[in-house]
C-alpha cells in the first residue's frame, strides 16, 4: 500500500479539510471553481472552513531541523487552524514569538 494512501487514512477528517482549504487558498481559484475541480460540495467546504476557523486551541509540533537548514537561515511556518500562516525567521527572539502568539489568541 502506498505511503500516500496510509497517510490519508490516518489523517482525521478535520486535517483532510484543513489541507483542502489551504490548497484552495494557495490555488488562487474561487471556492466554486476549486470545489468543482475537486468534486467537493461547496456547502461542505464552507461548513468545514467555518468550523475550522472557530476551532479551539492552537496545536504545535516540535520541529528539529537539520544543521544545514539552520545554517541557511531558514524559516519555520506555522499553519493555524484558521488557515492563517505565521512565518518565523531563524534568529527570531522567543519573546517576540510569544507576543505574537498571545496576540493571536486574544
Amino acid at each position: 500500500m502506498s505511503e500516500a494512501i496510509v497517510r490519508e487514512r490516518s489523517a482525521t477528517k478535520a486535517d483532510q479539510w484543513r489541507e483542502r482549504i489551504t490548497e484552495q487558498e494557495r490555488s488562487g481559484m474561487s471556492v466554486r471553481q476549486f470545489c468543482k475541480q475537486q468534486w467537493l460540495a461547496e456547502h461542505c467546504f464552507y461548513g468545514w472552513r467555518k468550523r475550522l476557523r472557530t476551532a479551539g486551541p492552537l496545536r504545535f509540533a516540535l520541529l528539529e531541523p537539520s544543521g544545514a537548514a539552520i545554517s541557511m537561515g531558514s524559516t519555520v511556518e506555522l499553519v493555524l487552524p484558521t488557515g492563517e500562516r505565521l512565518r518565523i525567521a531563524a534568529g527570531t527572539e522567543a519573546a517576540t514569538i510569544r507576543a505574537v502568539l498571545e496576540a493571536l489568541r486574544a
